[in-house]
C-alpha cells in the first residue's frame, strides 16, 4: 500500500535532521572516568618540569578528565582542484574547538605537552595533529578569532601557562564556538623527517587578526622544548572526501589526495616519527 504523503515528508524531514547533526558537529566519546578541576591540576603541576607534567596529563587525558565541551568537534570545510583533472574535491574534517584542556566545563584550563604525547594522545583519542595548511584553514573557519598575547619571561614555566590560559579566558569573555589565534599549533610536517634523531617540534600559526600568522612554520626546537604558547588541536581520525569517509592516513598515502591537508612539498606521514627517547 502507499506510504502516506504526510509520513513521506515526515520521513524526509527526521532524515533531514539526522544529517544535519552530523554534519554540525561531532561528539567524541572518550572516557569519563576522572573528575578533575583545571585549577587543582595547575597547582598540582606548579613545580614541575616536562617530564612530569607530561605523566600527570596523560593520566588524567587517558581517565577521561576534559571538560565536556571539548569532545563535541566541528566541521571544517575545504575544497582543492586536481589541476591533472580540473576536478574539484570537496574535504571536510572535524576539529575540537579548543585546545586540548583538563578539568570540567566550570573549571578547566588548556595544557601544554611534549608533540610526543601529542601524538600519544592523539592515537589513544581516535585523532590526528594538524598540518600547517590545516591551522590556516581552522583559523578562517573560526567563530572567535582572538588577538595572540605574546609574553617573554618564563616561557616554559607552568605558572606561565596558566596565566597565560586566564589572560586568553578574559580576552574570550565566555563566547562559545571555534576558537583560534590564541596558541601556535604543534603540528605534522615532513620537515621533521630531515633531522637524523627525528627529535623535533614542528610549530606553527598563531595567527594575528590581519590573519597572518606570527609563527612561521618551524622545527628548529628539540621535542621535549614546551611553552606557554604551544598548544595540541585534536582533528577527528575520519575524514569526508567527496562525502565518503577515509582514515586520514589514506590521504598522507596517496600522492593526490594528501594535497588535501597538506601544502608542503613533502607531508610526510601525518605524525610523529615517535621514538622512545
Amino acid at each position: 500500500m502507499p506510504m502516506n504523503r504526510n509520513v513521506i515528508l515526515l520521513c524526509w524531514f527526521v532524515n533531514a535532521l539526522a544529517l544535519a547533526s552530523c554534519v554540525s558537529s561531532k561528539k567524541m566519546h572518550w572516557p569519563t572516568e576522572l573528575t578533575q578541576k583545571g585549577s587543582t591540576y595547575y597547582q598540582q603541576a606548579a613545580g614541575y618540569n616536562w617530564k612530569q607534567r607530561d605523566s600527570l596529563t596523560k593520566v588524567i587525558v587517558l581517565q577521561g578528565g576534559l571538560p565536556e565541551f571539548l569532545r563535541r568537534f566541528v566541521p571544517v570545510q575545504a575544497t582543492w582542484r586536481d589541476t591533472a583533472t580540473g576536478n574539484k574535491i570537496k574535504l571536510t574534517y572535524y576539529v575540537a574547538p579548543d585546545y586540548l584542556s583538563v578539568g570540567g566545563d566550570e573549571d578547566w584550563a588548556r595544557v601544554h605537552i611534549t608533540p610526543f604525547l601529542a601524538q600519544e594522545l592523539a592515537d589513544s583519542l581516535h585523532c590526528f595533529l594538524p598540518t600547517r595548511k590545516m591551522v590556516d584553514q581552522i583559523y578562517q573557519q573560526a567563530k572567535i578569532k582572538l588577538s595572540p598575547v605574546p609574553l617573554y619571561a618564563f616561557r616554559d614555566s607552568t605558572p606561565t601557562f596558566y596565566h597565560h590560559h586566564l589572560i586568553v579566558e578574559g580576552q574570550r569573555k565566555s563566547r562559545k564556538g571555534l576558537i583560534a589565534g590564541i596558541q601556535k599549533d604543534i603540528v605534522t610536517s615532513g620537515k621533521l623527517f630531515t633531522y637524523p634523531k627525528m627529535d623535533r617540534v614542528a610549530i606553527y600559526g598563531w595567527h594575528q587578526l590581519n590573519g597572518k600568522p606570527i609563527q612561521p612554520l618551524y622545527t628548529g626546537h628539540v621535542y621535549w622544548y614546551v611553552d606557554y604558547s604551544q598548544g595540541v588541536r585534536l582533528i577527528y581520525e575520519n575524514v569526508r572526501v567527496n562525502g565518503k569517509w577515509l582514515h586520514y592516513s589514506e590521504l598522507f598515502s596517496n600522492e593526490k589526495l594528501k594535497n588535501l591537508l597538506c601544502d608542503e612539498p613533502t607531508c610526510g606521514t601525518g605524525r610523529y616519527p615517535v621514538k622512545n627517547f
